[in-house]
């Protein structure tokens, strides 16, 4: 668990971390987090929003966590983890591009399985002077996994028709089919396009207005690269475009149809994921660019939303520093409405930290420990922004007995 607090500025940290005894329910995580709260005094009142991941047992409507938190603090927003949502957006795409996907992963499987495959390949790649040595295995649960496995594929492809001559394999074949390279070229280049957004949306300092920003101008992105396909302009696409100038073929009208299908669905399942914003909270965005009046703001707010508006030294400030830090710093001048802004912006907007604990605990839990109790303090150090206060903490060491 992660919270972010105001504390003079703007922190996010590490908070805790423990084991769930028997089930993983709403009621239970509710319990865990629950005991945390009493064990440090913090009132469940001063929570104003939560950040998960989509699953049942964090977002039942009756059994979840959000629905217990609810019940004991009614005023509390809820926000789907944008990282989460755009890996769900991107799931989805037609039975034929799924197939050759498919068909990808199992022609890794096929030679990363097995030792001896894997051995051969990798002696094969060094005769051929191949930048790479090694194909990539393709985890469901990793995010950024498709792209970097299809990118890798599609490079190898030549030294993957060399293999599959002495070693034989049902899906062989369509390392020699042009239709199907080019949908795993295309892949190749859109899935690393969505791993790029994935990665522009990870960070400690990422707002919900960052993510929406970052999404609206990938939809763009997309259905200008479906008007570019139709229109048989293949730069938007460096791989797909490179094998068919090094070929010399025609995209071919039912490739073209497919990916022009699946660029606008991608684009469909990102605007379900993601709905426009509400118009409400666009003066916390840009102070200095909104509509007077603002009508959900009540008549002091508005007076200092003006004041502010017209600060051209502060409009200067904003330009330079994180939208957190300018409403954070403008606590002291415009007090009622920096709190209205912190409190929309207070909330985390992806689960980010909570994945970088996974990430950090592969650093942490190493073979060359001889045993790992305080995995809590291990995590907060290694995922905490704030420096320790060495000064205080020697002072709390007890000294040698002899001293």
């Amino acid at each position: 668990m992660s919270v972010t607090f105001l504390k003079e500025r703007y922190k996010k940290i590490f908070c805790s971390v423990g084991p769930l005894a028997t089930q993983t329910t709403g009621q239970e995580i509710f319990n865990l987090i629950g005991v945390f709260m009493r064990t440090n005094g913090i009132d469940w009142e001063r929570c104003v929003g939560i950040c998960t991941d989509g699953s049942k047992s964090m977002t039942g409507k009756h059994t979840g966590l959000i629905a217990h938190i609810r019940r004991v603090c009614p005023s509390i927003s809820w926000l789907h983890c944008s990282i989460h949502r755009e890996a769900l957006a991107a799931k989805n795409m037609p039975a034929d591009l799924l197939a050759v996907l498919n068909d990808a992963v199992k022609l890794v499987n096929f030679i990363k399985a097995r030792p001896l495959n894997s051995r051969i390949f990798t002696l094969l790649c060094n005769e051929m002077g191949s930048e790479h040595k090694s194909l990539l295995l393709h985890t469901e649960v990793r995010w950024l996994s498709r792209g970097k496995v299809l990118t890798r594929l599609f490079e190898l492809r030549h030294e993957l028709q060399q293999f599959f001559k002495e070693n034989a394999f049902h899906l062989a074949s369509s390392m020699h089919d042009e239709d199907c390279l080019k949908r795993l070229a295309y892949l190749a280049d859109i899935f690393s396009a969505l791993n790029e957004l994935n990665l522009s949306l990870q960070g400690v300092s990422v707002t919900m207005f960052n993510t929406q920003d970052r999404i609206e101008a990938m939809m763009k992105k997309l259905r200008f690269w479906a008007s570019c396909v139709s229109g048989n302009t293949h730069l938007c696409f460096p791989t797909r475009h490179e094998f068919l100038g090094e070929n010399d073929v025609d995209l071919g009208e039912h490739v073209k149809i497919l990916i022009i299908e699946h660029l606008n669905q991608v684009a469909e399942h990102l605007r379900e994921h993601f709905p426009p914003m509400d118009t409400s909270c666009a003066w916390i965005h840009n102070p200095f660019e909104v509509s007077l009046p603002v009508q959900q703001l009540s008549f002091h707010e508005q007076e200092q939303l003006i004041e502010l508006s017209s600060d051209g030294a502060l409009q200067l400030q904003f330009k330079r520093k994180p939208l957190v830090d300018f409403w954070t710093e403008s606590l002291t001048s415009f007090t009622v409405l920096a709190k209205q802004a912190l409190r929309v912006l207070m909330p985390f907007a992806t689960t980010y930290l909570c994945e970088a604990g996974f990430s950090a605990m592969a650093a942490v839990k190493t073979k060359h420990r001889q045993r790992l109790d305080a995995v809590e303090k291990e995590l907060r150090f290694k995922l905490s922004s704030i420096a320790p206060n060495f000064r205080e903490l020697y002072a709390k060491m007890q000294a040698h007995p002899s001293h």
